[in-house]
């Protein structure tokens, strides 16, 4: 059934394990790329696939303007839509309305479209009958995501709606095949993180999301915030940290019990130009790279990395731009594809601490 969760391996509060979905299995910890309109921006389904991953994400927020959810529905849900093989998490859309300057209020969100301009409400019962109208494997509470800093008393009137719907979006979902997560919020504001994370576990879901930040807080105050939400979540079902996607922050999240990332930063990254390796980012823009003809990344197996030396890559920069995101792109995917899977396997082998280690001294600078 999909959200099941079975942990097969434990090194500290970290956890290897077994993702269940109507389109198959996934291995956690695990990233999500990012597909906002149902397919990660530039780069082909079967090159995510070939990439290694098993499960995408979707937005609710883009898909529900366009091209609606009876269009996803009638050509036979949204892995049909997407051309995509594998599990499918949709989110809510709480972060995109947040971001557009939204209303709140008991009975859910006003926004503007960003397509149109034209007024749209979204309630925490009709987030649910849209997903369930995806027919994705996961589905997300409307929730109220707060950017921070922000004060206490903002931070609590989020929270306390956020388990309002969570409430209301339990009640009227039915979906037999799709899992329902709940999310937490509170900011980085401990105690209410510990409030939000009690009362949604009362509440019971097939899987539990950290929502709110790496919205402009430190990455130790992130981690901080972590561990202290998971030490009041179910320890036998997955734990999703939301819009988080740099592997230092993955690294330490895992460290203390998450499972599950997601974010768009792999892709866009290419798109600028930055590729994501072994020794850290690297800005192929840069002038020494038009002479280099060593790939992106010696340690990497990617196609961009077997055929394509960083001369033409950071040549392409500079007069199509297009065609170098999508190389970047790709090998951007792979390398978070093997990071998590070397993650995987030091939970496995109990050489995690050697690995979180490896990666602050890559990564806590960057």
């Amino acid at each position: 059934m999909s959200g099941d969760f079975e942990i097969e391996a434990s090194e500290g509060l970290a956890r290897a394990g077994i993702l269940s979905t109507d389109h198959g299995d996934v291995l956690t910890p695990v990233f999500m790329p990012v597909g906002t309109r149902g397919m990660v921006r530039t780069i082909a389904p079967w090159e995510v696939e070939a990439a290694g991953f098993q499960i995408l994400l979707s937005n609710t927020y883009h898909l529900m303007l366009r091209p609606g959810p009876e269009a996803i529905k009638n050509i036979g849900g949204i892995q049909r839509f997407a051309g995509w093989r594998g599990a499918m998490l949709t989110d809510s859309g709480g972060f995109q309305v947040m971001s557009l300057g939204a209303r709140f209020d008991e009975n859910g969100v006003v926004f503007k479209s960003v397509y149109d301009g034209s007024t749209q409400r979204l309630s925490p019962e009709r987030a649910v009958e849209i997903q369930e109208d995806f027919g994705s494997d996961i589905a997300m509470v409307l929730d109220v995501c707060t950017m921070l800093p922000a004060d206490r008393d903002t931070l609590a009137q989020a929270l306390t709606l956020t388990v309002d719907w969570a409430r209301r979006a339990k009640a009227v979902w039915s979906s037999p095949t799709q899992a329902l997560f709940g999310i937490v919020q509170g900011g980085t504001d401990l105690e209410l993180r510990v409030e939000s994370a009690q009362a949604t576990a009362d509440i019971g879901f097939d899987g539990y999301a950290i929502g709110g930040l790496a919205v402009g807080e430190e990455r130790d105050l992130t981690v901080e915030t972590v561990a202290v939400t998971t030490s009041h979540l179910p320890s036998d079902r997955a734990r999703y940290l939301m819009g988080v996607g740099d592997p230092y922050t993955i690294v330490e999240a895992v460290a203390n019990g998450v499972d599950m990332f997601d974010c768009v930063s792999p892709t866009r990254l290419g798109r600028h130009g930055t590729a994501l390796t072994t020794s850290g980012k690297v800005h192929l823009r840069r002038k020494e790279n038009l002479s280099d003809q060593g790939p992106i990344d010696i340690q990497c197996g990617c196609p961009t990395c077997r055929e394509m030396p960083r001369s033409i890559i950071s040549h392409l920069l500079r007069v199509d731009e297009g065609s170098a995101g999508v190389l970047i792109g790709v090998h951007n995917l792979w390398f978070m594809a093997d990071f998590m899977r070397n993650i995987r396997e030091a939970i496995r082998e109990g050489t995690l601490t050697e690995l979180r280690q490896q990666t602050r001294d890559t990564w806590s600078r960057i």
